[in-house]
């Protein structure tokens, strides 16, 4: 679902993109300024349970990964190393969310959503690692119910949801056992994609 919107979505971004890279902008910027934005909400807000806030903050910054896209294509940007930023970046914002809602949870005596956030950093590290390593032995990995995108959906909605002025209770435990089983299938949808390109390669 996700991916039939990402057109639309360039659509709409393309002309923001093309003013940036005029202006000089390149997409590492945006990159970089996104991944330190996203991370320092993380670390401001959520330890000290300022979910909503923290999490509107989070939100606005993790959408720059979609405008330096825009920018690389108008400028004609889009480099090796960039994807190779790009890809690191995600990991720092991804570990930074999840790190600090571990945080949280330990110590206002959470055990089970300190294991969930613990899990869930894990599992989605896992996630991205078996389609870097696949792609790198030239196999194709481009499968998982819980990609990115699904994964900061839940627990950024999730987590949301639980601060004021909603206080939904029980929906960010939801959300991140949830966020656990998804992220479990997606690990072995990966596993297996690989292993079946495999035994053709072999065959």
């Amino acid at each position: 679902m996700l991916n039939l919107l990402r057109a639309p979505i360039g659509k709409a971004i393309a002309p923001l993109g093309r003013s940036l890279a005029r202006a000089g902008v390149t997409p590492d910027m945006i990159t970089v300024a996104g991944t330190v934005g996203a991370t320092a909400s993380a670390l401001v807000c959520y330890p000290r349970g300022i979910f909503f806030v923290g999490t509107l903050f989070i939100w606005a910054f993790v959408m720059f990964d979609m405008v330096d896209g825009a920018v690389a294509r108008a400028g004609g940007l889009t480099t090796r190393f960039g994807a190779v930023l790009d890809s690191s970046c995600d990991r720092i914002a991804d570990a930074a969310v999840f790190g600090t809602l571990a945080w949280w949870f330990a110590r206002h005596g959470h055990p089970a959503l300190l294991a969930a956030s613990l899990l869930c950093l894990c599992l989605g590290s896992l996630t991205s690692y078996i389609k870097a390593r696949a792609e790198g032995a030239g196999f194709t990995c481009n499968v998982g119910i819980a990609e990115r995108s699904e994964r900061l959906i839940i627990v950024l909605v999730g987590t949301g949801l639980t601060g004021w002025p909603f206080r939904v209770p029980y929906v960010q435990g939801i959300a991140l056992w949830l966020l656990v089983i998804a992220s479990t299938i997606t690990v072995g949808q990966r596993f297996l994609t690989v292993w079946q390109q495999a035994r053709v390669q072999a065959a």
